[in-house]
């Protein structure tokens, strides 16, 4: 039970830390940046002018679309890595998700 409690209480600390934890990706060699945080939130989007004066609005969706997956799927590589610490590698069903 009180090992329950400690894990309890680490992952309430871990959660805190990773809500201020962020993780960057990009698409098309930069042209769009996304910055994700620990709680799977899309802190920010960067799209150079370059693209957006393409005019190529089908291409700006695919670079924001790769650049957010990306950059998700980073942030859920940082929980999980946060998540094994916690459980010392054990994979406990329900953990790895906020």
């Amino acid at each position: 039970m009180k090992q329950a409690q400690k894990i309890q209480s680490e992952m309430a600390r871990v959660q805190e830390e990773l809500s201020r934890k962020t993780v960057e990706a990009s698409a098309g060699g930069g042209m769009v940046t996304v910055v994700a945080n620990g709680k799977q939130e899309i802190i920010s989007v960067k799209i150079e002018p370059e693209v957006v004066t393409s005019g190529d609005i089908e291409m700006i969706q695919d670079l924001v679309l790769a650049a957010v997956n990306e950059a998700l799927k980073k942030s859920q590589e940082m929980i999980a890595e946060e998540m094994r610490k916690i459980t010392g590698g054990l994979n406990i069903p329900g953990l790895g998700s906020f």
